[in-house]
């Protein structure tokens, strides 16, 4: 494994209305024990409405508060990434980018690289959806697809989505006591994709139904994804560092 991007979301960046700065730290060490293996990493992060509610607490309910609150949150998330990261000696850099960037070659073309020359001088991307124009994604969660595109169009060779449940279940775990993991998925089925959007947090904007449709686009191109906690990152570590497959689902062709 040489490329891999990380997606982190909200349900995991954020705890009672603030960024949770231990889970933060805890993600940090986790991708510093990845370069340290030379592994190049990009990092996909939500987390900046969320932020910028710290700062000024406006009605989440309207989107152009929402859009705001990312307006102000983008740079204090970017000012905690930094802190953390150059305690380990990593720089990092600031993307910002949306679905909709992968539509146009010319546009793809240059992020490509501007993403190559900071992987090869050792510098850590960092990118999120560009909240403050990007509304569909306030609206109904596509920063898991944005994670995908990432992987594909950037030749990344795995997409690990760290969220708020340790891996894909063959029913709701929260509504079922019976719910089992499934530690590998093959294909994705249209009645999969046909749930709920369930963001568990005031912040996420997502759910299982956004990943599934993220290991759906990856799967089409033979590319892997890995869904596990960010809550507790040992299963994560374990597979991405130690390569070591304990917990977690992996979307894998057959």
């Amino acid at each position: 494994m040489k490329r891999v991007v990380l997606k982190v979301g909200s349900a995991v960046l954020t705890q009672d209305g603030k960024l949770a700065l231990e889970r933060l730290n805890n993600l940090v060490q986790l991708i510093a024990k990845l370069k340290k293996q030379d592994v190049e990493v990009i990092l996909v992060s939500s987390g900046a409405v969320a932020a910028g509610f710290t700062s000024l607490p406006l009605d989440k309910k309207s989107v152009t508060n929402r859009q705001a609150l990312a307006a102000m949150g983008q740079p204090l998330l970017m000012k905690h990434y930094k802190e953390r990261f150059k305690e380990h000696g990593i720089i990092c850099a600031q993307m910002l980018l949306i679905a909709d960037d992968f539509d146009s070659r010319k546009r793809t073309a240059f992020a490509k690289g501007a993403i190559e020359v900071l992987l090869q001088n050792k510098v850590l991307p960092i990118i999120n959806e560009n909240d403050v124009t990007a509304t569909d994604e306030l609206l109904f969660g596509d920063n898991d697809q944005l994670a995908a595109h990432v992987t594909y169009y950037f030749e990344a060779d795995l997409l690990a989505i760290l969220t708020d449940i340790d891996g894909y279940y063959n029913k709701n775990p929260h509504q079922h006591d019976d719910a089992q993991l499934q530690k590998f998925v093959h294909s994705i089925s249209d009645e999969m994709l046909e749930g709920e959007h369930t963001p568990n947090t005031q912040f996420a904007t997502g759910g299982i139904v956004t990943k599934l449709k993220a290991a759906d686009f990856l799967l089409k191109r033979d590319i892997p994804m890995y869904l596990s906690s960010g809550f507790d990152l040992s299963y994560a570590t374990e597979f991405l560092v130690n390569n070591s497959h304990v917990g977690g689902t992996v979307f894998k062709k057959a």
